[in-house]
């Protein structure tokens, strides 16, 4: 059971408890041991499109937290910068990916994935990128609360995640920083913000915490006791210390994500229906 203690009122809130030591060790006594980022590149077979993805990720003792990044976009001294630097320099580091990582892997080392801090594991079982990718999809979207003919803003479009969203009655509107369109030829939205009134809750990627587009969301939940629910590859550990403050519900993805592996996982799920 979650405390709490344990929950923030927003990002920032979080990240200045963990600075002062209020959630666990002086984040100044903890050094990241290894830094690397992993790089993909994915096409399912019989989907029309494919995806990259990059994600910075830094190793403190036993975990490893993460924060997805544009494809290309990391400038290559970052590494450097977080191997063997402690915790609290990272969590002000110039870069937001790498304060998104650093905070990560400091709330992963002291509040994991486990019942105790309100985590309920799903298993996935084994099986092809496509196979795994929609048995996430499916525990994501049985996180959201909406009778079917309902719409759901989608920000970061996973199709995977859309057919979810389809199966079960629910209509959606995909957008996404990259534009384009979906594996059905439905046009994505590139302003997340100028759609939030088209639609009755939102399902948004942990990389809005990279990029600078969670908080806008977050505080429109809280204003209009809207559903927000994440899923979560980027600030695994972040987004549930953020349920009662906008954040409704977390689908949980610590590394090593479901792409990386053909063998069976667990994500783990926060609020929402158990």
């Amino acid at each position: 059971m979650t405390t709490r203690t344990e929950q923030a009122t927003s990002f920032e809130e979080l990240h200045r408890r963990v600075l002062d030591g209020a959630l666990g060790p002086d984040p100044r006594t903890l050094r990241i041991a290894v830094a690397f980022t992993t790089r993909q590149a994915v096409r399912h077979d019989g989907r029309g499109g494919g995806y990259r993805n990059e994600v910075l990720s830094l190793r403190l003792a036993e975990a490893v937290g993460s924060c997805a990044v544009e494809p290309g976009g990391l400038p290559a001294g970052a590494i450097d910068d977080c191997v063997g630097a402690d915790v609290a320099e990272l969590l002000r580091h110039d870069l937001t990916p790498v304060r998104v990582a650093a905070l990560d892997a400091y709330l992963m080392h002291v509040m994991p994935h486990t019942p105790r801090h309100g985590a309920r594991p799903v298993a996935l079982a084994a099986g092809d990128s496509l196979r795994k990718s929609r048995a996430r999809a499916a525990s994501v979207a049985g996180l959201l609360d909406l009778a079917p003919g309902r719409t759901v803003l989608v920000v970061g479009v996973v199709n995977s995640l859309l057919e979810a969203l389809r199966s079960r009655g629910l209509r959606y509107v995909p957008c996404d920083l990259k534009g384009g369109t979906t594996e059905w030829g439905e046009p994505i939205a590139t302003d997340a913000l100028a759609r939030l009134a088209d639609c009755d809750a939102m399902l948004a990627s942990g990389m809005t915490l990279g990029n600078g587009t969670f908080e806008p969301l977050r505080e429109h939940a809280l204003r209009h006791g809207g559903q927000l629910v994440m899923f979560a590859q980027t600030g695994s550990a972040i987004l549930p210390r953020l349920i009662g403050a906008g954040v409704t519900a977390v689908c949980a993805e610590p590394y090593p994500f479901f792409w990386l592996d053909g063998g069976p996982g667990t994500i783990h799920c926060y609020g929402g229906a158990p």
